[in-house]
């Protein structure tokens, strides 16, 4: 089922840079004409910055039927988290799951709901409950782990499986 297909859904994303920290990296998602979205920025690991983040509110929240997110991206090589919240919080528990981008080439991403793991501001957490896939509120995009430079990922579907 379609999460997310940046011609109708999924428009307004917001970014979250280490700037909130006194980093000074930056990134946007831009969505294109042509359907897709680019997650791009400038990752700076300058006054102990060190992550560039995007996301958005869903529309759906229930994905309980659903055994995961798939996306369909085209990466830079470097290593990037999707990431899922159950509230409307700005700061608080999110749940990662990692993927590996190859440069210059689509992938279809499978990011299996019980592969998510908790963590708060960077570090894994333990003594939480697991994503609740009947709540899903914000979906987001970050890199971090020191990956210092410019970076680019075109996402052109997200879809729950």
């Amino acid at each position: 089922m379609l999460v997310c297909d940046f011609r109708t859904t999924c428009l307004n994303w917001m970014n979250v840079d280490d700037v909130v920290m006194g980093g000074v990296s930056d990134s946007a998602m831009r969505v294109n004409p042509d359907g897709t979205a680019v997650f791009a920025g400038n990752l700076s690991l300058e006054n102990s910055g060190g992550f560039a983040s995007v996301r958005t509110v869903l529309e759906r929240r229930n994905y309980s039927g659903f055994d995961g997110f798939r996306i369909r991206a085209k990466g830079d090589g470097k290593r990037y988290s999707f990431r899922a919240r159950n509230d409307d919080r700005f700061d608080g528990i999110v749940y990662k799951s990692d993927f590996d981008t190859a440069p210059g080439e689509w992938r279809e991403i499978e990011l299996p709901f019980a592969g998510f793991t908790p963590t708060f501001r960077g570090r894994t957490l333990d003594d939480v409950p697991p994503l609740d896939s009947a709540n899903i509120a914000q979906i987001g995009l970050l890199i971090s782990n020191r990956q210092a430079g410019v970076f680019r990922l075109e996402v052109e579907w997200i879809e729950a499986y």
